[in-house]
This record gives C-alpha cells, structure tokens and sequence, in this order.
C-alpha cells in the first residue's frame, strides 16, 4: 500500500446522486485566481519570456535558476519600475503582467526555492 493517507475534516457533503465528499470548508479554491483577465495575461507573458529565454533544462523556466541576493533586487526593481508604468497607463507592454512576473520572481528567491544555475556567470533571469 501507499505511504499517501487521504486527509479528513470528519465533516461530509452529499450530492444529489447520493455521492459523499469531505467537505470544501477550510480549503484553498484555487479556481478562484481564475477569474478576471490577470491569469491568462500572466500565462501569455511567461509564455513570451520563456521564447525570448528558453528553458535550460526542459520543464525548468530560466527565470527560476535566480537564487541569490542580485536577483531579488533585480525581480524588486523589475517590479517596481513595471507597476510606476502600469500606474501611468503605459500600454507599450503588459505591465500589469510584468508586476505579476516579477513579484513572484521575487517572493521565489525569497523563499529560497531557487536553486544555483546551470549556466555561466551573469546568465540569470529574466528582466520583463
């Protein structure tokens, strides 16, 4: 048998077809980030950084070999720069996006998820 448990609240909803589930109650709805514009034009600019800076390692995004303090402040001022422009109403990239792309950059290296990079130095992430 598997090591996996299945996780219980003890509290039960019953459908219709007489089907039983645990319960919703306390758990993350993640189709919640779904709704607005933001989650499609995020995706369209990761998809865009990742043909201007292809993946090193197929699955693994170049801007996720960022591990260190240089690229946290790069990610912090990508961000900020990009949010001064999105507050001015620039429309010559997806600001909005680029905030997105740059804040979870950064909250990536600050929760020390990166790992050192496979490439030369000063070949790090990328500046959307």
């Amino acid at each position: 048998m598997s090591k996996f448990t299945v996780k219980d609240s003890g509290q039960r909803a019953e459908f219709s077809s007489g089907m039983v589930r645990d319960t919703t109650t306390g758990k993350i709805d993640w189709e919640l980030i779904f709704n607005g514009p933001m989650a499609e034009r995020w995706a369209e600019h990761l998809t865009k950084g990742n043909i201007k800076y292809p993946d090193p390692v197929p699955g693994r995004a170049n801007w996720m070999r960022a591990d260190g303090p240089e690229e946290l402040a790069r990610f912090k001022k990508s961000a900020v720069r990009h949010f001064v422009q999105w507050l001015r109403g620039d429309v010559d990239e997806d600001h909005a996006a680029a905030v997105f792309f740059n804040i979870n950059g950064a909250e990536y290296v600050k929760g020390n998820h990166g790992k050192q990079h496979e490439g030369k130095p000063g070949d790090h992430g990328q500046d959307h």
